[in-house]
């Protein structure tokens, strides 16, 4: 088998722009550099998008923004692990970890990947005590998906079994949970979604942010590992131009988290940190889908939305959406000194076609470690160590196909073979974003 890494330089073919002029007004952009921090005021929820917010989308995809919003970085607070230790005087009683990767994105041919796909990364992911993930490919038949997937302009992202199964698992342990809350929730409409749903279920995965029926819209997700209640919280900021019946509001938790015309909404949040707090949650994540494609810092209206839920009762953000990686934010609380809440603002997409540039090839995987004790006669749990491992999708041929794998990017060297471009590319990204 041939290990010879395979990460071409450009951007997927099928990405190209409706009109020409869309393609020619980004292509003229990106020879003078226009944009180098975020355009402010621009749209990404679809519905919302215009011309001008259309042509920066497609200027982002060849030349992703690097710099934060300067409001944003005031905002923006440590970067540095270091920040994180329990609290003197803290006994532990148990502990738990957590593995937590990005988008989970069909590829052409990934079928073909099953138990290779995270073979390099199955220590930091599946052999943690929980591990997560946003499932971004709802499953049909693989003639309902090779319909839908004809069209590349659609941008729909579905899949069929044997992809959901390279997915999901590496060698029959599957992920603990999937969020599935997303903007791509309806692309092969309730059905798909439905199908969806009845696969996690079957292989015992905990599904988030989709509730299958109104009594449970407005609620967390709730799983005890190791004695340690952890509930979880999501919204998606998008169902793209899905028109959902007033009926079915409730299969899906969907919030304004991004738009452009209101202020961010976080009252479906609030009620399920509190529906956690009711049920004596030991620890509360939040999945969000948000934020602004192919940009390296969050915006302004994001970071404050995070110290905002943080506040609320959230002591974990798991960011997804973006394609590219985000920073990870260790925040003080103020509602208890001792407590570092985590932000990972985007974790990037783990798997996401071929044909990706650099930019697009870097995920995070976050690993977390997790203990409940008592300080001061009370019970408390905390974060006791965090890491963001850099990874990134690396293609290789095997004399009949093309096969893809999960890596860690510090495994590799910059002067490594012909991918010695992408490698250095990726860590540079890494640097800019981590710190």
């Amino acid at each position: 088998m041939s290990m010879r890494p395979h990460l071409p330089l450009g951007i997927p073919n099928a990405f190209k722009p409706e009109t020409p002029l869309m393609g020619f007004a980004a292509k003229c952009a990106a020879l003078v550099n226009y944009w180098n921090r975020p355009a402010a005021g621009t749209a990404t929820e679809s519905p919302e998008m215009n011309f001008f917010d259309d042509v920066y989308w497609w200027y982002k995809t060849v030349r992703p923004i690097k710099k934060p919003e300067k409001k944003a970085s005031e905002l923006l607070g440590r970067r540095d692990k270091s920040v994180l230790r329990l609290p003197g005087g803290f006994e532990n009683t148990s502990t738990l970890t957590i593995g937590a990767a990005g988008d989970l994105i069909q590829t052409e041919g990934i079928e073909h990947s099953r138990d290779i796909l995270f073979s390099q990364v199955n220590d930091i992911l599946f052999e943690k005590d929980i591990s997560f993930a946003n499932y971004e490919s709802v499953v049909g038949s693989e003639d309902v998906v090779k319909r839908a997937m004809a069209d590349p302009g659609s941008f729909t992202m579905c899949s069929f079994d044997e992809q959901y199964y390279a997915m999901v698992q590496h060698r029959g342990r599957y992920f603990t949970a999937l969020n599935t809350a997303n903007n791509h929730t309806f692309d092969l409409g309730f059905a798909g979604l439905e199908n969806t749903q009845r696969l996690i279920e079957k292989h015992g995965i905990m599904n988030i942010g989709t509730p299958r029926h109104l009594e449970h819209y407005g609620r967390a997700a709730i799983i005890t590992v190791n004695g340690i209640k952890i509930g979880f919280v999501s919204a998606t900021f998008s169902i793209r131009k899905f028109n959902l019946p007033a009926s079915d509001r409730h299969r899906v938790h969907l919030s304004k988290l991004n738009s452009k015309h209101v202020a961010p909404d976080l009252d479906l949040l609030r009620s399920q940190i509190a529906d956690c707090k009711s049920q004596g949650c030991d620890f509360i994540v939040a999945s969000l889908h948000w934020g602004w494609e192919f940009e390296f810092f969050p915006r302004q209206s994001q970071i404050e939305t995070a110290h905002t839920l943080i506040e609320d009762g959230v002591d974990l953000i798991l960011g997804h959406h973006p394609h590219v990686i985000q920073p990870v934010e260790y925040y003080r609380t103020k509602r208890d000194p001792n407590r570092i809440a985590i932000v990972a603002y985007s974790l990037g997409s783990t798997t996401f076609g071929w044909f990706t540039a650099p930019h697009l090839a870097l995920s995070l995987i976050l690993n977390l470690e997790i203990c409940k004790g008592t300080l001061n006669g009370k019970t408390r749990t905390y974060i006791s160590t965090s890491d963001a491992i850099t990874v990134f999708r690396n293609s290789f041929w095997d004399g009949t196909k093309y096969l893809v794998r999960v890596e860690k990017l510090n495994d590799r060297s910059e002067h490594d073979d012909n991918a010695s471009s992408s490698i250095k590319d990726m860590k540079e990204f890494a640097d800019i974003v981590l710190g």
